[in-house]
């Protein structure tokens, strides 16, 4: 029997405001635990709430991106249970009228587009954080009350490809909008999917597991993988699939059962007393929409349109919002934009991964590395010797005109005669090469122009080099 997946994910995401959702403790990742905390933080009596106004603006953007309705009236909720990691007993978040509800968003799959619906997007307060160790646990309150929205979609995703991309794609929108940073290593966007599996061509769902707290984006696709085949061996065999909240071990690869669900969990909502409605103008919701910077998609569609790059290119260069905005910088100093694409997606993110920066802890500006290649298009240097002012100029911190100082690099030989008879030497030094090129092999046409270079101490066009080799080959 084959079966369908029907899977549907929560995702929760930080917002980076400045301080706390209802209070005005800082809003800081990282800082000595327990530092960052207001009397409201730790439900001391008679504090109270008061609503962050950027975090509402925040939410407005994301909603919008995700073609939502947006409810002009703001409503909070008290959602009840106890727990260690809630102080006051009870949770403030949106039940009857989240700020965003029917939504979309579209993602790229073999198939062509396809539309994601979303069922609501909610602002809420975040608990604190438990660290747990072999015989006692500890508290972090730094992270309670830190301003979550939570996303819901609907289940309408099949695979565990899908539910990636669909992470994927609500990941660009909150980094690029500028409302989070989007960093599933320290929590600030956090992953359930609810995953269930059905005989293809049935319309009720099967039973409903939880798989909580994926922190990893392709952690998403081998956990959902990974449960879809455990569920339908079980199903197979006879077995009835269990009522369970699951987490993804990654050394085992698999999931892990965490604990059995029975009934439903009764939060027994009520609309917050300390909060009353609050009605958001027109103009309020207008500005936190038109002040949302440019999203992924949009600058994408630009891409192509003001810089024609291939489709590869700009996947690479927009995979981060400031590597983009990095590019975009560098075209306002050189129009060669496929040679400062090529840069920036080979060397730069070379000297990134390799010394575990991002682009704003680089020390080659735009301007610098426009510099160096207008060196190149001016023939006054070659790629090679790009390539070692380029290191030079990030080990030093100095630009490329002193680096190129510093090597003792000269400018490019461009005498045709002085390079033919270079050309001349290597053709009669090599005849064997000579004969390995007429005859098919590329390759001896690269050593030939790499032994003119070495003639040339390096300094040799390499381009002219080559097409004098060619010419000669050719008419011998």
């Amino acid at each position: 029997m084959n079966f369908e997946a029907v899977i549907g994910l929560e995702i929760h995401v930080e917002l980076k405001t400045k301080s706390k959702m209802f209070s005005s403790a800082p809003n800081v990742y990282g800082a000595l635990a327990n530092s960052q905390i207001a009397l409201l933080d730790m439900a001391f009596p008679g504090t109270l709430p008061s609503v962050n106004k950027e975090a509402v603006r925040y939410a407005i953007r994301v909603a919008n991106a995700l073609h939502m309705e947006i409810d002009d009236e703001l409503h909070f909720d008290r959602k009840n249970y106890f727990y260690s990691d809630l102080p006051k007993g009870y949770q403030i978040t949106q039940n009857e009228r989240p700020i965003g509800k029917e939504g979309y968003l579209e993602i790229e799959t073999e198939d062509g587009l396809k539309k994601i619906a979303i069922e609501r997007l909610h602002i809420e307060e975040d608990t604190c954080k438990q660290l747990h160790y072999s015989d006692y646990s500890l508290l972090d309150y730094n992270r309670a009350g830190v301003p979550l929205i939570e996303i819901v979609s609907k289940p309408v995703m099949h695979s565990g490809l899908e539910a990636m991309k669909y992470v994927e794609k609500i990941r660009s929108i909150v980094t690029f909008s500028e409302v989070s940073d989007g960093k599933m290593e320290e929590g600030s966007l956090r992953c359930d999917v609810n995953i269930s599996l059905r005989p293809y061509g049935a319309k009720e769902f099967g039973t409903k597991v939880e798989i909580k707290n994926i922190n990893s984006i392709s952690y998403i696709q081998k956990a959902i993988d990974f449960e879809l085949m455990r569920q339908a061996k079980i199903l197979l065999s006879g077995g009835v699939i269990a009522q369970e909240t699951r987490r993804y071990d990654e050394m085992k690869k698999e999931t892990i059962l965490m604990r059995v669900k029975t009934d439903a969990v009764d939060y027994k909502y009520f609309a917050e007393p300390n909060i009353i409605p609050i009605k958001l103008s027109k103009e309020f919701i207008v500005d936190a929409i038109r002040s949302c910077p440019e999203l992924k998609d949009d600058l994408i569609a630009r891409f192509i349109k003001q810089y024609q790059l291939s489709k590869y290119d700009i996947s690479l260069l927009t995979m981060s919002k400031d590597i983009a905005y990095y590019f975009d910088e560098c075209a306002k100093y050189s129009s060669n934009y496929k040679t400062i694409a090529n840069w920036i997606n080979v060397d730069i993110n070379s000297v990134l991964n390799k010394n575990n920066l991002t682009i704003k802890d680089f020390n080659i500006t735009p301007m610098m590395l426009c510099n160096l290649i207008k060196m190149i298009d001016s023939k006054e240097i070659n790629n090679s010797q790009a390539r070692e002012i380029f290191a030079y100029m990030v080990d030093k911190d100095v630009d490329a005109l002193k680096a190129k100082k510093a090597l003792g690099i000269t400018s490019q030989i461009l005498d045709t005669d002085f390079i033919g008879k270079l050309v001349e030497e290597v053709i009669e030094e090599f005849p064997e090469s000579v004969v390995d090129f007429k005859n098919g092999k590329d390759r001896a046409l690269g050593f030939m122009v790499g032994k003119v270079m070495a003639k040339s101490k390096g300094k040799a066009n390499p381009k002219i080099a080559s097409d004098m080799l060619l010419e000669i080959i050719k008419n011998s």
